[in-house]
């Protein structure tokens, strides 16, 4: 897996150049609106094609499902991309987005790589080899309770029937413990509980190309990450948990009393 996590690292640090040379003329920029809260911009679609090129070019077969271009078929290896996670932060010049990269091979996650072009942050997992942040090892925290927890979160834009859902979850949350985090980028929010900067992280509503990356860091780091029926259905529910085994236990005991019917329910294919 070396050498792929090798590509993966240079498509990510290559995007990130572009969305950094990009990011004093915002300005100028086409926007495209997809839907309800969510655009795009040519910066997003640069920055996919790099990673796609680099990918391809290394592994041709490879299948390849990503934000802006959804899926080019090919093989059992499937790359699960997000080229700016974080666009509308990126769009007002708040400074938190990253690029997300994962490889799956035969629906399990091999490797993950979120990096952060901002801070020069490159976060790094590959399956049973542990989850690394610029080559130093990185472990969840050892928070056993929401008491004095710091809690990430996404508020669920794009899926606002369940709103009612999330508010219950938040108010339970946000009651005991000592703050929750909503800053706009869900891989790197992942990648931060890997590193031990949030214990933990709850949303409602992800895509793969959010979560896929920042969960294998998790799980090397140490930690657990579920969706709201404590299965492992993440990627097809679009929820999902995670913090260390102990947070992630009681993160869902907080959650599961305010989760629908609706919120268990996998997506249509």
């Amino acid at each position: 897996m070396h050498p792929m996590l090798n590509i993966a690292v240079r498509a990510a640090r290559n995007a990130g150049e572009i969305i950094s040379r990009s990011a004093d003329n915002v300005g100028k920029l086409q926007i495209n609106r997809k839907g309800i809260n969510d655009f795009a911009t040519e910066v997003d679609r640069m920055a996919e094609q790099e990673i796609i090129k680099i990918i391809k070019t290394a592994f041709p077969d490879h299948a390849i499902l990503a934000e802006e271009s959804g899926e080019h078929k090919g093989n059992d290896f499937v790359w699960i991309i997000d080229p700016l996670d974080g666009t509308t932060n990126f769009l007002h010049g708040f400074p938190v987005y990253a690029v997300s990269i994962a490889l799956q091979v035969k629906g399990k996650l091999e490797l993950g790589v979120v990096y952060d072009p901002l801070r020069d942050e490159l976060f790094t997992a590959e399956r049973g080899g542990g989850a690394m942040m610029n080559n130093r090892r990185i472990r969840v925290t050892n928070q056993t309770g929401l008491k004095g927890a710091l809690i990430g979160t996404g508020f669920p834009f794009k899926s606002q029937q369940h709103l009612d859902a999330y508010l219950g979850m938040f108010r339970t949350i946000h009651a005991d413990s000592a703050g929750i985090r909503r800053a706009g980028a869900a891989a790197l929010d992942l990648a931060y509980v890997a590193i031990g900067r949030l214990d933990g992280f709850w949303e409602i509503g992800l895509h793969p190309w959010d979560m896929a990356a920042g969960i294998l860091l998790i799980k090397e780091a140490g930690g657990v990450a579920t969706d709201f029926a404590f299965q492992d259905n993440y990627m097809e529910t679009g929820n999902v948990i995670a913090g260390n085994p102990k947070m992630h236990q009681v993160l869902y005991q907080a959650i599961e009393p305010h989760v629908t019917e609706a919120l268990t329910r996998l997506k249509a294919k």
